[in-house]
């Protein structure tokens, strides 16, 4: 049983509530005639690296980093659609191409062949 924590203590205050014993305050001791001597280190905070905390520490405002936070995804999730969207229509586009060029020397007989020649060579001096 000597390994067991101390009970906790109970007190009753004179407005009749009852508190734990280890909560009440410390009766002020008297101090001696010498002032105490407070020694404080103030060190500085590396600088900040992020742009939402340059923009606070430069007055822009909350509203600005909100915007940042909330605006910079957004705009992220926009542009990768857009760009996703148009190589979609890059690919179709290609595929399309192929597809007539294929159908027009198949059918065509030697004008057709002819005509698919002369866009293949367009095609090669454009790069």
């Amino acid at each position: 049983m000597n390994n067991l924590p101390e009970p906790v203590r109970v007190v009753q205050l004179p407005d009749g509530t009852y508190t734990y014993a280890d909560h009440l305050p410390t009766p002020i001791q008297p101090t001696a005639a010498a002032p105490q001597v407070v020694h404080q280190h103030i060190h500085q905070a590396p600088p900040d690296r992020t742009v939402q905390r340059i923009a606070l520490g430069s007055g822009i405002g909350a509203g600005t980093v909100a915007a940042g936070v909330y605006f910079g995804p957004l705009l992220v999730g926009a542009l990768t659609a857009i760009a996703a969207n148009l190589a979609l229509l890059a690919f179709l586009a290609a595929v399309l191409a192929w597809g007539v060029v294929s159908v027009v020397k198949s059918i065509g007989g030697p004008d057709g062949k002819a005509a698919a020649k002369t866009l293949s060579k367009a095609r090669k001096r454009r790069r």
